[in-house]
């Protein structure tokens, strides 16, 4: 019981450590505050549940698909690690060199930039989209999640069900946060100082190009280990 309980909570702190700095919720509520404008405190809730609960299915199904997507595509697990962990680390080193607290934000503004160009109407329409994606949950995202799922994807045993359980509780709990943050964004940027939050993302960032450098070493050496067998 204790190593089942060990193997969730390893699965759901890498997890959680990866996917926090790009789904961002504080970041992302900045965006979501600007596309939205002045609305009612029950508008912001009720966006919020609907972002919070797409943003839980749309990556659910990634998560469970993301194996057969590798075996669509022909790409083994090696491959996957090696590229996924110099994302992973890409991305973390990008959010330590980053000069202020807005950056991050500005990045996912850059995505919707269209969309902010005009007045956003029919606000519940655009829950999906750009709400949930790309502002919530973008590309890197599911390159990310895509990367944590294929350390899963080994078949239906007992550790590989275990895995995707805290990666599942991981994207719960990130969800719980982007509706807290979106609920109450102009409530929250009016109070929280902004350099409080971008010092906690940099002690994240440097966790999470730890574990690309990690995830990446891992692919690595199972392509080394093949071409040693194969030379032998």
């Amino acid at each position: 019981m204790l190593e089942h309980s060990r193997i969730v909570w390893n699965s759901f702190l890498i997890a959680f450590s990866a996917l926090l700095p790009l789904i961002n919720p504080p970041g992302s509520a900045l965006v979501f505050l600007g596309l939205v404008g002045e609305a009612p405190d029950q508008v912001y809730r009720r966006l919020a549940r609907k972002i919070a609960t797409n943003t839980i299915i749309f990556l659910t199904i990634f998560e469970l698909l993301g194996s057969s997507i590798l075996n669509f595509f022909g790409i083994s697990l090696p491959i996957v690690q090696v590229a996924g962990g110099i994302v992973i680390a890409a991305i973390g080193w990008s959010v330590l060199q980053q000069k202020d607290s807005t950056a991050a934000a500005n990045d996912k503004m850059e995505e919707v930039r269209m969309e902010s160009e005009t007045r956003v109407r029919g606000l519940e329409d655009k829950a999906f989209y750009p709400f949930t994606f790309p502002v919530t949950a973008g590309p890197g995202t599911l390159v990310v999640l895509l990367t944590l799922t294929a350390r899963f994807s080994g078949g239906f045993d007992t550790e590989a069900v275990l895995g995707h359980v805290g990666l599942f509780l991981a994207i719960v709990v990130q969800c719980v946060l982007v509706y807290f943050f979106y609920a109450h964004a102009a409530k929250i940027t009016a109070k929280v100082s902004p350099s409080t939050t971008h010092g906690i993302l940099r002690v994240i960032s440097f966790i999470l190009l730890c574990i690309g450098v990690q995830i990446a070493w891992n692919g690595a050496r199972q392509l080394l280990l093949s071409v040693l067998k194969l030379a032998h």
